[in-house]
């Protein structure tokens, strides 16, 4: 078999790959695949054949629409690209005061698209919060990450899964969570050691 593989490694390879896309979907169980979902599965592909695994989101989203899955890209579509500078380098959260900023910035921008109808531009940022809170879990699984940058990143995941489910009330959740004693027995320096 691996005489085989080896004359026929793109083939393998390709084979290889759209095995582990519909593997990572299928794992997912969602209903609908959006662009968070697609970087998702292509981190895992990075994860599972390292430099090998890594794949264009189109391709992603051609094996999963062969497959039959629902891919959903209207979102970002629906804004015809208008607001992607506002996107752009969003997703920053290597400290505390980092992924606060991050979200007070997504929380800006969701606010501004609400007030001005465009729902579609509303969705995006919510998409790009979840696609946060899947990077920050993801790290936070990595047991190559040292621990306490683990323990930081489920924090942060944390904090971007309250976001999305309460954004009116979440900064002041959050004021109240920096306070609370198992966050500062948790993370000592919190946010001192980052000015």
């Amino acid at each position: 078999m691996s005489a085989s593989r080896s004359n026929k490694h793109s083939a393998g390879e390709a084979s290889t790959k759209k095995s582990l896309i519909l593997e990572a979907a299928r794992a997912l169980a969602k209903p609908r695949f959006t662009p968070a979902e697609i970087e998702q599965i292509r981190r895992q592909l990075v994860a599972h054949l390292g430099a090998q695994g890594k794949t264009s989101a189109d391709y992603v989203v051609s094996v999963l629409e062969q497959a039959g899955m629902r891919v959903v890209l209207s979102t970002r579509s629906d804004t015809e690209g208008r607001y992607e500078e506002e996107f752009s380098d969003l997703l920053h959260f290597s400290t505390f005061t980092e992924a606060e900023m991050c979200l007070v910035r997504l929380d800006e921008l969701l606010r501004k698209f609400t007030v001005e109808g465009e729902r579609s531009a509303a969705e995006r940022v919510r998409e790009v919060a979840r696609l946060g809170r899947r990077r920050a879990e993801m790290i936070a699984r990595n047991h190559k990450v040292d621990a306490e940058k683990r323990a930081q990143k489920e924090e942060i995941a944390r904090w971007f899964a309250v976001w999305l489910e309460t954004p009116d009330a979440f900064f002041d959740w959050l004021e109240v969570r920096k306070q609370a004693p198992e966050f500062r027995e948790k993370f000592p320096h919190g946010f001192d050691d980052e000015d």
